[in-house]
């Protein structure tokens, strides 16, 4: 079971790195160090707290709240067969202290052949903070650096910046009641096995009775190891109800030697009661069990499938592969091959068909053993877990909607990267057949079919040579199709003959691709929290040089110029949404009279930006200028108060304050002096650097001049 735990979610990643990929996947980080809540993705998270008060000794409750997205789950401290639970590190003013991290009773959560502990809908995760009796009353801040993996089919990691603000207080104070979320975590918390409540432990090689004597009858229970190493997670527990307590049956795990000589866990009798308990384990004979395990099941345990059943799924699945969007073009195109083909030498086709799968089979054993090779190294990934990364999405986008340009009849680049054309085989050979086949294993990965699930998740369960059988089989259900046509060209004879019917058929065939890029654009803009618009632009800047890139090798076909162009026009391309956006340091709050008109008060200098998503000239002035170094560093240590006004969607107070200072449009820049009835600067609407900077110095001055004067 400890190689299950290992890796049941690595499949995709390992495609990643064997094919010149982004091998890690970026997490960004939300938040601002806020108390949230904040969006992230399948879930929100959020910092509260029972009261927003504590006195100098005193102790207050404060908690991660997490809601999270329908069938998707956070983990429990011991996550089960794979996953991890969150974390939260603190940085905490002089004389704070936090507690551990405390964790409700969670929930099986079962997956194929594999058993999950933790939370679904939302969960809250307490968190005692302590204030030392020598703080001194006044606001104190609470910053958290938070990670978690939220998954369903599929495992995402997250990560925010959140914070938390607390009045110290001089006491005494009345205690908060517990409301909400976290009120209602407190509440479910485990509690110790009360003295009138005794529990104890029969083991033998293969199974563990646990026996509450609680005094009282109990028709349930559910036993959660905090040891990970102990029990089989995803076998059964058969419950005995007891006229004075309950026994449960637990399944040892598998790769366990030595009876242990205590188990340690979480016994949860309902969804309010739960125990921490703790049992020496006595080794003799488990009492019989009461009805027969197989009949009980929290899920599909590893009985339900077989090795000869999960090899099936993975073949038909793999067939069934064929039919993806993803992959459905390269059968298509390979077929067109053939029938364009036919007056080949029977024997020169079916070696074509071999070496295809030969280029299939050795990419899924290649993924096979990275998967191998990083089971000692912990990671948690599964199928399309490398769709984490932006940058395999934005290579992989830009592939499929540069081969969908092909396709569509721009150009033709005989050897195109999905192995296609009616004369492939001719002018590329073998090695045209076998990258075809490495290209479909890489084209697959943002596809599931059905039945893979099953036969995957068994698969990354079992030792390192079942996980080579399930893979193998896979890999030869994608490759079947096209290896059954080579074997029996004369099959092909049904299609009617080559014609401009192809042509229009694989034109057809593009809008697949198309519509996998346009997909993977949008995922694209998902991994990133702030700045996701800003991303899909570039991306889409991405297509346009590519379009251009294939204009030039439909313009000028089978040219070194042309292909030499292309060559640097799609490295161009590529590096587009690649590149690293500089991260907006300045933060600028939305502009309102109202907060207007309390900067105006509050004796700093303020600068207001007004723009619109749709202004360029906006856009320009804020890459080139305000986000740049020397301004950023120049108005925070100027202490300006920053609003943005942005007028994107009409806003009748922005157009009022624009008419106010003698514009109609945008962009619009104007710097306040310090002072309630200082005079506005405006700036021109195409800024430098040394505008910015001139003016800002001067109105700084000016306020101190004011302020003098006074």
């Amino acid at each position: 079971m400890t190689e299950a735990r290992i890796l049941r979610r690595l499949l995709l990643l390992a495609a990643a790195l064997l094919f010149s990929t982004a091998a890690t996947a970026q997490i960004v980080e939300v938040g601002d160090g806020g108390p949230g809540p904040v969006k992230a993705q399948h879930l929100t998270a959020e910092l509260t707290s029972l009261s927003p008060q504590v006195t100098p000794g005193g102790t207050v409750q404060i908690g991660l709240v997490l809601a999270i997205e329908e069938h998707w789950h956070v983990y429990w401290i011991n996550a089960g067969d794979s996953g991890e639970p969150p974390h939260i590190t603190w940085t905490l003013p002089d004389g704070v202290t936090t507690g551990p991290m405390q964790f409700p009773p969670p929930s099986q959560l079962p997956l194929g052949p594999l058993m999950d502990f933790g939370y679904e809908d939302e969960v809250a995760f307490p968190v005692a903070v302590t204030v030392a009796p020598s703080v001194k009353p006044g606001k104190i801040h609470l910053d958290a650096r938070i990670t978690w993996l939220v998954c369903a089919s599929v495992c995402l990691p997250g990560k925010a910046h959140l914070g938390l603000d607390l009045n110290v207080v001089p006491g005494p104070l009345p205690s908060p009641p517990l409301v909400g979320a976290l009120g209602e975590a407190l509440g479910k918390l485990p509690k110790p096995l009360p003295a009138n409540m005794s529990v104890s432990a029969v083991g033998d090689a293969k199974h563990i009775a646990l026996t509450l004597n609680s005094g009282n009858h109990q028709d349930g229970g559910e036993f959660y190891p905090f040891d990970p190493l102990i029990l089989q997670n995803s076998a059964p527990q058969p419950v005995q109800p007891l006229p004075d307590g309950v026994r449960l049956f637990l399944t040892r795990d598998q790769d366990s030697t030595a009876l242990p000589t205590t188990i340690h866990g979480l016994l949860k009798l309902s969804d309010t009661e739960a125990y921490d308990v703790t049992a020496t384990i006595t080794p003799g004979t488990v009492p019989p069990l009461p009805i027969d395990v197989k009949k009980i099941t929290n899920g599909a345990t590893p009985s339900t499938i077989t090795l000869w059943g999960a090899l099936g799924l993975a073949f038909l699945g793999g067939i069934i592969l064929n039919l993806m969007p993803c992959v459905f073009p390269v059968l298509f195109l390979k077929g067109l091959a053939l029938v364009n083909t036919s007056a080949q030498e029977r024997g020169h086709q079916r070696a074509h068909g071999v070496v295809y799968t030969l280029g299939i089979l050795v990419s899924f054993w290649a993924i096979v053993a990275v998967l191998l090779i990083l089971r000692a190294g912990g990671r948690e990934l599964g199928w399309g877990f490398q769709l984490q990364s932006p940058a395999f999405v934005a290579v992989l986008a830009s592939l499929l909607f540069f081969l969908a340009l092909s396709m569509a009849g721009q150009f033709e680049i005989g050897l195109s990267l999905t192995s296609a054309g009616g004369s492939l085989a001719q002018k590329q050979g073998f090695a045209g057949s076998f990258f075809t086949g490495v290209l479909a294993t890489v084209v697959a990965t943002p596809c599931m079919a059905p039945l893979m699930g099953a036969a995957v998740g068994f698969a990354l369960a079992q030792p390192g040579y079942v996980t080579f059988l399930v893979f193998t089989a896979l890999a030869l259900g994608l490759a079947l199709p096209y290896l059954v046509l080579s074997m029996q060209p004369q099959w092909t004879r049904v299609l009617p003959k080559p014609g401009a019917w192809m042509e229009t058929l694989k034109q057809f065939t593009s809008l697949f691709l198309f519509g996998s890029a346009i997909w993977l654009t949008w995922v694209y803009a998902q991994l990133y929290s702030k700045d996701g618009i800003d991303r899909m632009a570039a991306l889409l800047a991405c297509y346009l040089v590519l379009a251009i890139a294939g204009w030039c090798l439909g313009r000028w076909p089978a040219k070194w110029g042309s292909a030499i162009a292309a060559v640097l026009l799609i490295a161009f391309a590529i590096a587009l949404p690649l590149r690293k956006i500089r991260v907006e340091t300045l933060h600028w709050d939305p502009w309102t009279p109202q907060a207007f008109a309390d900067a105006r008060n509050s004796g700093r200098p303020i600068f207001i930006d007004f723009t619109a998503a749709w202004c360029l000239s906006c856009q320009v002035n804020e890459r080139a200028v305000l986000n740049s170094a020397d301004v950023d560093t120049q108005l925070i240590s100027s202490n300006y108060i920053l609003f943005r006004a942005d007028w994107t969607q009409y806003d009748p107070a922005i157009t009022q304050e624009l008419s106010t200072l003698g514009r109609s449009g945008v962009p619009t820049y104007v710097i306040y002096p310090a002072g309630p009835k200082s005079n506005p600067d405006l700036l021109p609407e195409l800024l430098t650097k040394d505008i910015v900077l001139r003016q800002v110095k001067k109105d700084v001055q000016t306020g101190e001049s004011s302020d003098t004067s006074k």
